[in-house]
């Protein structure tokens, strides 16, 4: 952008700018399409681990990169599903990610299941059920009461005891329902009164109260459960649709560290994953749980477009050289914008190797030169290696960042291309300014 203003400075009209800059977007994303990305008929896991790990790299668990580089790369394989264009997908969102504080952050796990931070409704029920029958209730599973502003009229004092008796009996009715439809854990959003769990007690099911109407959403859609908001039918009675019951391997309850967790372990519709992240403390887990929120999405994109490129400056400066002699070519106005782009790209490798304290001006030279050289001679065997050429920060050198296993989402890459020449473009059709000028100090009066 800062770029643009220039050339507007230099008597060049805005339009022959933003065609300029348009022009170079589209030939920067046909050079990387053509020469930089890396498409994969089969996904291999190992270059799956290596973008993980590239994204972790410059985050607080970089030196544990290789520990969870695998537990993301499992974890995502494990929600991948097929859409219907027959492409594959992975929602990030069916990774579900807890934090516990205590031990070290090598002590994380990956559950294949989803899990949720709570206990058990009542000490009596079992620690664990196998092939479980999930029932997901939006409503308070306790003594039923009749609904605030319902008046019964009662004229004889005896019979109030068994207004109170039937509401009993409708809790217990509701509870044997439940249970002779086979269900063996009960997840309820809202409260479950120690009269509701007596019942489950003796019959040996879990029941969970108080989960969040989120995680509600997910444990259904993982288990091909319905959220159940009531128990009437079409009839005018109470029954439980066998249609509405979720199925999952197991449902236990663990205690990690100080807390207690309920694991819904293999659940039938879909491979929900869950993360469990242990660290120091809670600041620490926060800091944690962002960075490989970030490799997901990373390993996500890489999975669902089946493209990478390499990393640490290689794609800049490749383009910036690309454009560079493309717009010697052109005998228009336009060059000096598409030249003004090319350069512009050079910010970042050089703005990596300031972050990292080297001399930039000295690596973004030998970057420079060895990718000139590799366009110089594109049939080449040498060149098919320069062209993969970027940074090491660690060494201050130039490396073949292919070999080194530097990868990120090519569709990442040329996003970003797009992101920020569109926002140049708008900033540069603003033609307009309205400037409110500072108001004057008015003359002191006379006395």
């Amino acid at each position: 952008m800062k770029r643009g203003n220039q050339l507007i400075q230099n008597k060049i009209h805005p339009t022959t700018v933003i065609a300029g800059y348009k022009m170079a977007l589209k030939e920067a994303i046909k050079h990387v399409k053509s020469q930089l990305v890396i498409s994969m008929d089969q996904i291999d896991e190992n270059l799956l681990k290596q973008t993980a790990k590239t994204s972790l790299s410059s985050k607080l668990i970089g030196p544990e990169g290789d520990f969870f580089s695998k537990i993301i790369v499992d974890a995502m394989m494990g929600v991948k599903t097929t859409g219907l264009d027959g492409k594959p997908k992975c929602l990030v969102k069916n990774v579900n990610i807890l934090k516990c504080h205590g031990k070290s952050v090598t002590e994380s796990k990956l559950i294949n299941g989803y899990a949720i931070q709570t206990m058990r409704g009542a000490q009596g029920m079992p620690l664990t059920v196998k092939k479980a029958k999930i029932a997901c209730l939006d409503m308070t599973l306790g003594r039923f009461r009749l609904q605030p502003g319902v008046a019964v009229l009662i004229e004889n004092p005896e019979e109030l005891e068994k207004v109170r008796q039937r509401e009993m009996d409708i809790t217990k009715e509701r509870c044997k329902k439940l249970i002779d439809a086979g269900v063996n854990v009960v997840l309820c959003t809202k409260g479950m009164d120690e009269f509701a769990a007596k019942y489950f007690v003796e019959a040996g099911c879990i029941t969970v109260r108080r989960v969040e109407k989120a995680d509600m959403k997910r444990i259904a859609s993982a288990t091909g459960a319905t959220v159940l908001i009531y128990f009437a039918d079409q009839n005018g009675e109470e029954s439980i649709p066998p249609e509405a019951i979720g199925e999952a391997e197991e449902v236990s309850e663990e205690r990690v560290g100080d807390d207690d967790f309920i694991f819904i372990k293999q659940c039938k519709n879909t491979s929900a994953q869950t993360i469990l992240l242990r660290g120091a403390n809670i600041f620490m887990l926060d800091e944690v749980e962002r960075s490989i929120h970030d490799a997901l999405c990373a390993v996500k994109r890489v999975i669902e477009s089946s493209s990478l490129v390499v990393g640490g400056g290689c794609v800049e400066v490749s383009t910036s050289i690309f454009l560079e002699r493309f717009a010697r070519s052109l005998g228009s106005r336009e060059q000096l914008a598409v030249a003004e782009f090319a350069e512009a790209l050079n910010v970042i490798p050089k703005q990596l190797a300031i972050n990292a304290a080297k001399d930039a001006s000295e690596l973004l030279t030998k970057l420079r030169f060895v990718h000139g050289k590799a366009q110089n001679e594109p049939d080449s065997e040498q060149s098919k290696k320069y062209k993969h050429t970027g940074l090491d920060l660690l060494n201050g050198k130039i490396r073949n960042n292919f070999n080194a296993g530097v990868f990120e989402p090519a569709i990442s890459k040329i996003k970003s291309f797009k992101f920020a020449t569109e926002a140049a473009i708008t900033i540069l059709r603003i033609d307009d300014l309205i400037r409110i000028e500072p108001e004057k100090d008015k003359p002191k009066g006379r006395r």
